[in-house]
């Protein structure tokens, strides 16, 4: 995309997700700030965005206060973005992955939007250790909170969410209110103990069994699949799907993914949706995708780069950089 026809995209965009804020010097500055994040190679820092909006020690002030002093709220500016995605790009899923806090430890959860042709960030939530000041929020609260405000915080149609989070309980947070009313598809361990559900299958009846030992039993149901990860020519892996159950006794799917037949399976995960192998394995493949855009956007868009210590700052960072990583991920007109 050329540089006037991403500015013409990013003051569209900024017009529609911006709206929320009350002053028009703030709708200036935030759209100033997407754009400088947009034109600024490298690490993202206030100085160096400043460079595009004036140059000057003012500018550079300005875009400061904007971040960590003003009082803003993040949350309807994130909400019109999802409105704004959906009204324009066809979702296909949520996509939750973690992305390490940049000081403090901890990590942070962000729920990317995926459609055909659009992959950007939508939604933050942080996981700080615990300090002792307050009680401990556990991984399945964090991202339960980030894939809450994603998924209702707009009239988005019900898609599924993929937890791409290998640090989650899987089996009991799909089951555990309220991730359980949402389909959803979460990575697993290969230790994650479950039940056979299905009387006709190997190990009915034989109580809890890894999931590695739960799908070691039933590879002749394995079956090919095809799936496309953006070359022309597709890839293609053998899945399996077995009915479960979790320690909660909660219904479940256990789905295995082999890349070589003669090894164990590479991926495993649990779903609380009944649906065949092929869809639930090309569905995971969203989170390929989202890792992939990941590690370009984060360096493009300074997805990583808030060097400051304030939640209330980090919060509204993120939020003007997944506004750029929006503006980045749309197609190329006449593409």
């Amino acid at each position: 995309m050329s540089t006037l026809v991403q500015e013409d995209a990013a003051r569209t965009v900024c017009a529609a997700v911006f709206a929320s804020l009350p002053r028009r010097d703030q709708r200036r500055r935030a759209e100033e700030y997407v754009q400088g994040l947009l034109k600024t190679p490298g690490r993202k820092s206030f100085r160096s965005l400043a460079q595009h909006t004036g140059g000057d020690s003012a500018a550079e002030q300005r875009l400061h206060h904007l971040v960590t002093g003003s009082t803003w709220d993040w949350r309807p500016v994130r909400a019109a973005l999802v409105e704004w995605l959906t009204a324009t790009n066809p979702l296909s899923a949520w996509v939750v992955q973690p992305m390490p806090l940049p000081r403090g430890g901890g990590q942070s959860f962000g729920v990317w939007f995926v459609s055909p042709r659009v992959v950007t960030p939508v939604a933050w939530h942080p996981h700080l250790p615990d300090d002792g000041t307050a009680p401990d929020e556990t991984y399945e609260d964090a991202v339960t909170a980030a894939v809450l405000e994603a998924t209702e915080s707009a009239r988005a149609p019900r898609r599924p969410v993929v937890l791409d989070i290998t640090d989650v309980d899987a089996p009991n947070a799909l089951t555990r209110l309220p991730l359980a009313q949402l389909p959803a598809i979460a990575r697993t361990r290969a230790s994650a103990p479950l039940r056979t559900a299905d009387p006709a299958l190997p190990g009915y009846g034989a109580g809890p069994r890894s999931a590695r030992e739960t799908l070691a039993a039933v590879t002749a149901l394995r079956r090919p699949v095809e799936w496309y990860d953006g070359s022309p020519a597709p890839s293609v892996s053998l899945a399996a799907a077995v009915p479960v159950t979790t320690p909660a006794r909660r219904p479940a799917l256990l789905l295995g993914e082999w890349t070589d037949p003669r090894r164990p399976p590479a991926h495993f995960w649990v779903t609380n949706m009944r649906l065949p192998a092929p869809v639930l394995l090309r569905l995971t493949k969203h989170a390929d995708r989202v890792s992939r855009t990941a590690a370009t956007r984060a360096r493009q868009t300074g997805l990583r780069d808030f060097a400051g210590r304030s939640p209330a700052g980090w919060h509204r960072h993120l939020t003007l950089a997944s506004v750029a990583c929006a503006v980045a991920a749309l197609p190329v007109p006449g593409t």
